[in-house]
């Protein structure tokens, strides 16, 4: 990953957290904790953060900040209604009677409010905010949060038990969530923790559906957990570069662009 590319997300994190630590975003970027301390020197030399022991916080007080939160987090907030849409789009391809589960992320999260209700409805899902978001909207259906270990940096929990509890269940649809759809290299994610539990949702689930935005194609992260072709459905939006369309004809992937 470019320089520009790890400052960029340390800030979405900062924008998203207040607080980062070198640890977790060594393993997250996937490089050293010493390349980690430098990139946090360089963004507190701006006036971006303030460094602690073991981290970093965000510099709140400075006016800088405001201007370069802005800038770090302007991708993030543009593809937000593409976010939205996407998930529109796949909330109306539920049944009452179904049962789903919801994978992390970012795009996932926005799912459970466009969800007719139904208390013959079962949910799945494994991380805090998505959870929250189903109680809210969806008290009357049946929630199932097999838990586990928590990461605040995606608010997932992940255990082997977790992952046997939904490798038992059998769902209709399973959502899912990507960083990263490549040609060759396949479909990402950012940690290696993620993709056991990725692996026993698709596996699990009659209707595998990826929601992805644009930005996500030809990115390559970390954490390799399927392969494009393993998706039944991919919803999008119309930004998707044009040999990604083609792909996806090819490959016989009925596919959304909202």
């Amino acid at each position: 990953m470019k320089k520009k590319d790890r400052l960029d997300y340390i800030g979405r994190q900062l924008a998203l957290k207040s607080m980062v630590t070198i640890r977790e975003l060594s393993e997250e970027l996937a490089v050293s904790t010493m390349t980690v301390r430098r990139d946090l020197q360089d963004l507190a030399k701006d006036g971006i953060l303030k460094l602690i022991p073991g981290g970093a916080v965000l510099q709140r007080e400075s006016s800088l900040i405001n201007q370069q939160e802005y800038a770090i987090t302007r991708a993030k907030s543009q593809m937000t209604k593409e976010k939205i849409k996407i998930c529109k789009k796949a909330a109306s391809l539920i049944q009452p009677e179904d049962t789903i589960i919801i994978d992390t992320g970012s795009t996932t999260e926005h799912l459970p409010g466009f969800i007719p209700q139904s208390p013959r409805l079962t949910i799945v899902c494994y991380s805090l905010n998505i959870l929250l978001n189903v109680y809210n909207h969806h008290k009357n259906s049946q929630i199932i949060f097999p838990g586990g270990y928590f990461h605040e940096n995606t608010l997932m929990f992940e255990s082997s038990e977790s992952i046997t509890l939904i490798r038992k269940i059998r769902a209709n649809k399973a959502f899912i969530s990507a960083a990263g759809v490549e040609e060759k290299l396949g479909v990402t994610c950012a940690n290696f923790y993620e993709v056991g539990t990725k692996r026993a949702a698709i596996e699990s689930s009659d209707v595998k559906i990826l929601l992805v935005d644009s930005t996500k194609f030809d990115r390559v992260t970390i954490a390799h957990f399927a392969n494009l072709e393993e998706f039944d459905i991919v919803i999008t939006d119309a930004g998707i570069p044009e040999k990604y369309l083609k792909i996806l004809t090819k490959s016989n992937i009925e596919h959304y662009i909202v």
